[in-house]
């Protein structure tokens, strides 16, 4: 494992637990998504992880499978963090900040094109950061995160504010240093969708507790039943027949069924078995499933 903690709890002075007990299992070259509402203890756990806050607190950190306590300061230098907003200089160009990164870190030889084109920013590197959208200077500040020629990488939010436009650029730029650097990435978020599209592995936090840690396979299995609700003209004339087939039937209303599928993949189904036998479909909506239990998980409201 390239991250471990090992019952991780954390209070601040004569505060509420933060963090109780969580135990991360982090695998090298994986896309780590560290899901949980806003307050659910995220930015904490990375503050401990990368040595920002005291370690005093119970249980252990582990970075490249050794105790994080015996490795600092030298551990930095195989690992690239940034929590929450980017720290930039306005009235600097991408360029000069790639330049004043490098000798803070006395590096001696840095290909900052080959970094700005990585993040595609070559054609904005002699521009100034104050002219930057905010997915360039999310860009920006991981093409200075890469200077060192991380093996880990650890982001905090990094798509919040995003546009949708600037959410997807961010998603490929991830893939790509995982799959052609090997760069292990370690990601905070509150957003499952996108999480779903990016992600190899998740653990899910909330309240400071760690309610899920597996693949993003494990978690869809484990969440794999769906249910969908059907609007129809006259359901007493039809439930019977339609519960001969789907016996996870039940009446809401005189003009409404919910029906238990085992997955998303049995809908289509659903809808050719009654169009078949000349059943009106008015609506459907499909409950459950992955999203669903997410929200409840974390008591969030799933948006309208």
């Amino acid at each position: 494992m390239i991250i471990e903690t090992q019952e991780l709890s954390f209070r601040f002075q004569k505060g509420k637990d933060l963090l109780d007990k969580v135990s991360l299992h982090v695998p090298e070259g994986s896309i780590y998504g560290f899901l949980g509402p806003n307050g659910a203890g995220k930015s904490t756990t990375i503050r401990l992880i990368t040595g920002l806050l005291a370690e005093q607190h119970p249980g252990q950190i582990l970075l490249f499978r050794k105790p994080l306590t015996q490795q600092i300061p030298d551990v930095f230098s195989h690992l690239g963090c940034i929590i929450e907003t980017p720290t930039l200089y306005l009235h600097l160009t991408g360029m000069q900040h790639l330049h004043y990164i490098t000798k803070l870190q006395q590096k001696q030889s840095v290909d900052f094109d080959g970094l700005l084109q990585l993040v595609g920013l070559e054609h904005a590197k002699n521009i100034k950061v104050k002219k930057y959208s905010l997915g360039m200077k999310q860009r920006l500040s991981i093409a200075m995160t890469l200077i060192n020629d991380p093996k880990l990488l650890i982001l905090d939010e990094p798509v919040n504010g995003l546009d949708p436009q600037g959410i997807i650029e961010m998603r490929l730029l991830l893939q790509k240093l995982n799959k052609e650097k090997g760069i292990t990435i370690f990601i905070s978020s509150h957003i499952l969708a996108e999480a779903e599209k990016l992600c190899t592995h998740v653990g899910i936090l909330h309240q400071g507790r760690l309610q899920f840690e597996g693949t993003m396979s494990e978690l869809r299995a484990l969440n794999s039943q769906s249910t969908v609700t059907i609007q129809l003209k006259n359901v007493n004339d039809h439930f019977d027949f339609i519960r001969k087939l789907y016996p996870e039937t039940t009446q809401i209303s005189d003009t409404q069924l919910r029906i238990g599928l085992s997955s998303i993949e049995e809908i289509p189904l659903l809808v050719k078995f009654l169009t078949e036998n000349n059943i009106s479909i008015y609506q459907l909506q499909q409950t459950g499933g992955l999203e669903e239990w997410f929200m409840e998980l974390t008591h969030q409201v799933k948006p309208i």
